[in-house]
């Protein structure tokens, strides 16, 4: 598509110019792929979670569900179910949605010539710029939400309203409402990177090497495909690249870990401990979560006339 001033421009390049509304549906689409898809999996994170920080009580995803149902319920396996969905619908939002402004602005300081030279370095400072705002979105309601599932029945309110004025009336020792930031940030802004780098990469080899011919020759449901696919694997690499952090923004909540530094709790731990304890449960959980949200987000671009992500 051609500029209005005839000069190159990386907001030009897709099928619809990048203007206020096509920034703001990709945020819409962003609170959609996210939020749903986080709370849809909110049994399998309460009990990755439970497993990072009491890995002597809670060993397995199968028998961890067992052993939580078992001492408190079947309900339980959904506690945090309510700031998980707002807190990654926000995240998402911003994520999603910035992501774009950040890879525009960012390939239009570079240049025609050097935008296509170093595609890779800006997706990954596009990713990671807008990770750090979605991180201080996120930051109360991920703090809440691990605060929710990992205390002991009985010990620390469950429902949502309730959960954020116990964390807020405990600020002193719960750290609310960013304590966490930091921690988040070495775990999301990576994770991040690698999910909207490998996409892109990921899906460009799809387009280079398997379905040669030019991306909008092919139709929805492939495109969507090469999109899940390509989410799929990403989300892969992504959770083994974080899951070192996501273990410790787990121990902060800890009520043996109150007061201790995230810093302190990586010494005692290891570092061996941090980067495998849940790491399959978290591979099929991230895999399977980052391809649907991939799907889910380009879907809606496309229901919305914007085109997929990725290509050539």
């Amino acid at each position: 598509m051609s500029t209005p001033t005839g000069k190159w421009d990386a907001r030009y390049l897709g099928p619809v110019p990048h203007d206020a509304s096509y920034y703001g549906k990709c945020m819409l689409g962003g609170v959609i792929a996210c939020g749903a898809t986080h709370a849809g999996i909110t049994p399998l994170d309460v009990t990755k979670c439970n497993m990072q920080v009491n890995s002597a009580k809670y060993k397995g995803l199968g028998s961890g569900l067992k052993t939580i149902i078992a001492e408190e319920g079947s309900r339980a396996i959904w506690k945090g179910v309510g700031p998980t969905l707002v807190g990654y619908s926000l995240q998402g939002c911003f994520k999603y949605g910035l992501y774009e402004v950040f890879k525009d602005l960012y390939m239009n300081a570079a240049g025609e010539e050097l935008s296509s030279q170093y595609k890779g370095a800006i997706w990954l400072a596009g990713s990671a710029s807008a990770e750090l705002f979605a991180d201080v979105a996120l930051c109360p309601f991920e703090m809440t939400k691990v605060k929710v599932q990992t205390s002991p029945a009985g010990t620390f309110p469950i429902k949502f309203g309730e959960a954020l004025k116990a964390m807020s009336a405990q600020k002193a020792e719960t750290r609310y409402p960013f304590g966490s930031v930091v921690p988040l940030w070495s775990r999301q802004i990576p994770y991040t990177m690698a999910k909207f780098y490998f996409f892109e990469k990921i899906v460009s080899l799809f387009y280079t090497h398997v379905f040669t011919q030019p991306k909008e020759t092919y139709s929805k449901p492939t495109q969507l495909g090469v999109t899940f696919g390509s989410g799929y694997l990403a989300g892969v690499v992504c959770a083994i690249v974080s899951h070192p952090a996501d273990s410790l923004v787990s121990l902060l909540g800890k009520a043996e870990n109150k007061g201790k530094s995230a810093g302190t709790i990586a010494s005692e731990v290891g570092f061996g401990t941090l980067a495998t304890k849940g790491l399959g449960t978290r591979v099929i959980m991230i895999g399977t979560l980052t391809g649907f949200q991939w799907w889910i987000y380009d879907s809606f671009k496309s229901a919305m006339g914007l085109g997929t992500t990725g290509g050539k």
